[in-house]
């Protein structure tokens, strides 16, 4: 069994369990938040963990996702999610939460969730997103020279010894800011705030997990997991 059919096996149990450990989230007491922030960042650690020893053995299978939805798929950047969509996460949930609780907050203290940001909160997710931006530019910038180094060996017939280490190299570098993002941006919040923040991401990978198994479907194309 190659190992792009390995993590798509992985990816179902993982997926499971994070719906399960967000589940726990919603419904459990404040004072065993802490416990289980710091479990679901280990899962998403694990996650990349499984995903860098699969990306070692067949990178170019890890790059293809062939775990998610055609929706999914297109909405991917180098392998997954895109690392600057949790400001965007973050800024929408926190206007979001202030508009919705605006005529209390001129009334009453502060409600300490996402929409009660401070501004040195502020200030940092806005230095986080530069730095993260950054980044992300780089690793865009080393795919596309890698994409057309490989170009040109295909075009000249050439085939090159330990071509896929490069795509390898991309791979973990992209998931290594995936998870240093989430990472960075849990630890400036709150614990109520940290924790309204992984149930919304959550809950969007889940929405669009959603949407596109029923694309595929309505399409005749079935999903792997």
């Amino acid at each position: 069994m190659s190992s792009g059919l390995n993590f798509t096996s992985f990816y179902a149990t993982w997926f499971d369990h994070l719906r399960h450990l967000i589940h726990q989230l919603s419904s459990t007491p404040t004072d065993h938040h802490h416990h289980l922030v710091h479990t679901i960042i280990s899962h998403y650690s694990e996650y990349f963990r499984v995903k860098s020893l699969a990306a070692e053995k067949d990178p170019l299978s890890v790059f293809s996702a062939p775990w998610a939805t055609s929706f999914e798929r297109s909405l991917h950047w180098v392998a997954g999610w895109r690392p600057t969509t949790t400001f965007h996460l973050i800024y929408s949930q926190s206007t979001i939460l202030f508009q919705s609780q605006i005529a209390d907050i001129l009334h009453a203290p502060r409600t300490g969730d996402l929409g009660d940001l401070s501004p040195s909160q502020f200030r940092r997710v806005s230095e986080i997103q530069c730095q993260t931006v950054e980044e992300e530019n780089a690793i865009t910038d080393e795919l596309s020279e890698w994409q057309d180094e490989e170009s040109e060996l295909i075009q000249r017939r050439v085939e090159a010894s330990g071509k896929g280490e490069g795509l390898v190299s991309i791979i973990k570098k992209a998931d290594d800011l995936r998870l240093r993002t989430v990472q960075k941006v849990v630890e400036l919040l709150t614990p109520k705030q940290a924790v309204e923040f992984l149930i919304a991401a959550a809950e969007l990978q889940f929405g669009v997990r959603e949407w596109g198994m029923n694309e595929d479907r309505q399409r005749g194309n079935h999903p792997d997991t």
